[in-house]
């Protein structure tokens, strides 16, 4: 019943033009690995000017021409970085400020209550956050900042835990429910998600779920339960 679900919702997926930045986080099927995948798409030529460089264990955005970059504040930041046990990704410069916190022994909770939703008027993005906790528990959560109904003068903060992560599924976040003038933030929880055997069959899987149009570029990070080894692969728009 529950993998029917994801597949269902792989559909929905497949069928939005722009769900905008979205990251899943799963176990495969085996149960070995815990999975991150992230992708940011794009409408405009600043938007689509972007590609994932990896660097050194890191990963992080690039203008892909960088003679056409007009405005980096909100599209050149690291969407992956990792610190002892913890796997952190998202769609901004959050990233850095949990990486800072959970270095100096604060909490994923803590670093994101510092933070809200990005200053783009009028969509104000939604920032997405997840973290893989490799402990033995093997627990990812989820996090989105938002404000209530498009108000900028509110900012709800929705944090998900997922003990015991089940075995080939996932949870999938997004910034926007669809494409719109204004775009609108994406509503409810985070819903179940197939997770492909390796990290190979993900990145085409979900490559292929994204609007041929809009995506831009792709990641997936497997992580290994028990030797904490991990991998990741990146596909980019640009073929870089």
């Amino acid at each position: 019943m529950l993998k029917a679900a994801a597949e269902k919702n792989a559909e929905n997926l497949k069928k939005n033009a722009y769900p905008g930045r979205g990251i899943v986080m799963g176990l495969t099927p085996d149960a070995k690995k815990l999975v991150q995948i992230y992708w940011i798409m794009g409408r405009s030529e600043n938007s689509r000017n972007r590609i994932f460089v990896e660097e050194n264990g890191f990963v992080r955005t690039k203008a892909y021409d960088e003679s056409k970059l007009s405005d980096p504040s909100l599209i050149i930041y690291y969407p992956l970085k990792t610190t002892g046990k913890y796997h952190i990704i998202s769609n901004g410069d959050q990233t850095n400020t949990v990486y800072d916190y959970l270095k100096t022994g604060n909490t994923f909770e803590e670093a994101l209550m510092t933070r809200q939703f990005e200053p783009d008027s009028p969509n104000y993005t939604p920032r997405i956050t997840g973290l893989v906790q490799l402990d033995g528990q093997n627990t990812y959560a989820l996090s989105i900042l938002k404000t209530q109904d498009g108000n900028p003068d509110t900012c709800n903060r929705h944090f998900f835990y997922y003990e015991k992560p089940l075995a080939g599924l996932g949870h999938c976040i997004h910034t926007y429910q669809g494409d719109g003038e204004v775009l609108p933030s994406f509503l409810g929880e985070p819903y179940l998600m197939p997770i492909p055997e390796t990290s190979d069959e993900a990145l085409e899987y979900y490559w292929s779920l994204l609007n041929e149009e809009n995506r831009i570029s792709l990641l997936v990070k497997t992580i290994d339960i028990k030797t904490g080894n991990s991998e990741i692969k990146i596909k980019n728009r640009y073929g870089c």
